[in-house]
This record gives C-alpha cells, sequence and structure tokens, in this order.
C-alpha cells in the first residue's frame, strides 16, 4: 500500500522515521512519501518537502510568512493527488496538518492523525475539525484518551509514546570514546543545554544559559545543537572554553549528563526519560506571548508536569527565566533532596507512559484500517 506522511519538525521526524520503519516492517510492500526530514529519508521515505523550510515559530513569524505557508499547503494537496496514497498520516504540525486533512476528506482520503493536536493545551475548539476530518486518531500521552473520549465522545487509540522506542533503539554508548571524540573533559560531569531547534528559540534562550558557565566552572557545559539548524549558526555562542558543542547527539549527551537546561517542548520528556534532573526554560517574543498566555488553559508547559499533573520539574517562563532564578534552580538539582526528590518522579512519569511499541501499535492500527476502508 502507500503512505503518505505529513511531519513539520525534529521530533515529527524522529516519531515518522520511527513509524516508517514500523510500516516497512509489517508491510513489505510500503511506498511511502513523505514531509520530513533526513531520519524519514534514512529510513525508506521519499521525501516531498524537508521540515527545515516549515519552521515559523509564534503567532508573529507565522504571520510574517503566510506567503511561504499558502504555496506549501497549495504544493501538498497536489503532492498528495498525484501520489494518491491509500492512507494519509499527520503527525502532529496542527496549523498545517488540519488543513490538510480538511481537503483531504474532502477528497476522500483515509485520513490517520499519529501524536494528537494539543487541543487540550489551547484552541480546545478544534475538536470539531478533528471529527469531522480524521478518520483515526492515535495518541500517545495518557491523559489524551480520556481528554479524547469523556470529553468530547471522539474514540481514539492510545498507542504509548514513541520516545520509548527511540530511546530503545538506540545503539550502547562509550562515554570515554564519547568525550574524547567531542573534547569533552574526562574529569567534569555535564551539564547538558538544549536551547530549542528553532533559530528564534535558540537566541531567546542560549545567551542566558550560557551566563552561568563562570558560577559553575567545575562543571564542562555542553550545547545540543538541533538538527534543524546548521553548525555555523552556533559560532556566535562559543566564545567560552568551559562551553563544547555538538550536533544531532542529544541522546547521546543525555545518557551521560548531571543536569540539563532545557527549552520546553518535547525535550523536557527526552531529558526526563533518561533521568537527568532539568530546569525547564521559555521565552517567547512579546507580542507571542502576550496572545499565547490568553489561549493556553494549562497549569504548566512542560510534558513532565503536565503528565505527572503536578510540579515534578520548575519551569521558568519569560519574566521568570532570569540569571538568577535559573542559578538558583540549577543548584538545587545538581545534588541533595531536590534531586533525589525529581528521580523518583522521573521513575512514576516512566511507569505511567507504558512500556516501548508505540511505533508497531501505530503501524498496525494503520494498516488494519486501511485495509478496511
Amino acid at each position: 500500500m502507500k503512505y503518505y506522511i505529513i511531519a513539520g519538525e525534529a521530533s515529527g521526524d524522529l516519531h515518522g522515521s520511527n513509524l516508517i520503519k514500523a510500516l516497512k516492517k509489517q508491510d513489505p510492500n510500503a511506498h511511502i512519501r513523505c514531509w520530513g526530514g533526513d531520519l524519514m529519508q534514512q529510513a525508506g521515505g521519499t521525501l516531498a518537502k524537508h521540515y527545515k523550510e516549515l519552521a515559523f515559530m509564534g503567532f508573529l513569524e507565522v504571520l510574517l510568512n503566510l506567503n511561504a505557508i499558502f504555496k506549501n499547503i497549495k504544493f501538498c494537496k497536489q503532492d498528495i493527488a498525484a501520489f494518491n496514497p491509500d492512507a494519509i498520516i499527520f503527525i502532529d504540525y496542527s496549523g498545517f496538518n488540519l488543513r490538510i486533512a480538511k481537503w483531504a476528506k474532502e477528497h476522500n482520503f483515509l485520513t490517520n492523525y499519529y501524536i494528537s493536536p494539543q487541543i487540550w493545551a489551547s484552541r480546545e475548539g478544534r475538536i470539531d475539525k478533528i471529527k469531522a476530518t480524521v478518520d483515526h486518531m492515535y495518541v500517545i500521552l495518557p491523559f489524551e484518551k480520556e481528554f479524547y473520549e469523556k470529553k468530547h465522545n471522539y474514540p481514539v487509540n492510545f498507542v504509548g509514546h514513541p520516545l520509548l522506542d527511540a530511546i530503545d533503539n538506540r545503539p550502547e554508548l562509550s562515554e570515554s570514546l564519547f568525550r574524547s571524540a567531542n573534547d569533552i573533559d574526562p574529569n567534569k560531569r555535564i551539564i547538558a543545554l538544549l536551547p530549542g531547534s528553532r533559530k528564534q528559540e535558540v537566541q531567546k534562550m542560549l545567551s542566558l544559559m550560557l551566563s552561568l558557565t563562570n558560577d559553575f566552572s567545575e562543571y564542562e557545559f555542553v550545547i545540543a545543537g538541533a538538527p534543524s539548524l546548521d553548525e555555523e549558526f552556533y559560532a556566535a555562542f562559543l566564545t567560552n572554553a568551559n562551553v563544547k558543542f555538538i550536533q544531532n547527539k542529544t541522546y547521546d549527551l543525555l545518557s551521560i549528563s548531571t543536569a540539563a537546561l532545557v527549552t520546553s517542548g518535547t525535550a523536557t520528556l527526552e531529558t526526563a526519560l533518561f533521568k537527568v534532573p532539568q530546569v525547564v526554560c521559555y521565552k517567547a517574543n512579546w507580542i507571542s506571548y502576550q496572545i499565547a498566555k490568553r489561549i493556553i488553559t494549562l497549569e504548566y508547559i512542560s510534558l513532565v508536569n503536565l503528565i505527572m499533573k503536578k510540579e515534578v520539574v520548575k519551569e521558568l517562563i519569560q519574566d521568570e527565566f532570569t540569571k538568577q532564578n535559573l542559578k538558583k534552580e540549577l543548584t538545587s538539582i545538581l545534588d541533595g533532596e531536590a534531586r533525589t526528590k525529581q528521580l523518583a518522579n522521573y521513575d512514576e512519569l516512566i511507569a505511567k507512559l507504558g512500556g516501548s511499541g508505540a511505533s508497531a501499535e501505530a503501524a498496525s492500527l494503520i494498516i488494519a484500517n486501511a485495509k478496511i476502508s
């Protein structure tokens, strides 16, 4: 069968790549065309558009790039029609994907959504669009099933979280070789910096994160470069001898880190799954923040706290994201009671997510639904 997958971000590329592997394993004749990135292409998908061309963050940035967005929507519809897939699979990226889903449903394509839009966080009214345009929804967070089925009478499948697959599938790491290859001091504990995956995020977050290096000189600060950004972009931030940089090796870095400063997003959950105590940070431009805080109804912004329904990791948002606060919170998780408590909560979090196998379960359901459609 033929599958058309649309992912618009680095995290979607990761989960899309594991889904492609699962689809090909269960359907050896699978022909897959996709919007995504290098990982999806390496897994066997034919790339129609790279997510690096789609990365517009925040309300203001979207407004400034409307022309490019509408061109991409037009191209996507034409490309799907030409490919004529048996199933379309949307991965998160709701602003774009829900538009395509509406068109796809009108043209009688089978629509599958893997990794739900976060309508439980904002713009809950999008449930009407989802009900009207998405044939099958596969959710990855335990509270999402209850949200959809009990609150909105919309049946969904909870398949587990694909990050567990991604972590389970990674090769074993030699810490000594990794440190040597990346010029990381063999005797210093590591503080990982995960400043986001888009230029706007990194520019707002990383300088403040790096302002702590002289206060924690006994540690090595290591920046995790996002796959969506070129190494040259980070050059301006690498002016301190106590700071190192790695590209496309975030999981390896987390596996040997003592603590992390993390921009809110999927990375907060990834950090928790590697059992690295963290401080969650976020700062947007003023206009985007003012709009967001009026439509987002959540008590927390990190996936860790949302899943646990309590503050497990400290969140420093907007005006609270200061050097003084960051230094205080980082100090608290390096040793002592706060660190022990956060690690214990991580164990409970992992239990809530269930075991690995999300990719295989989602692939199995997609194939079965395509066969009976």
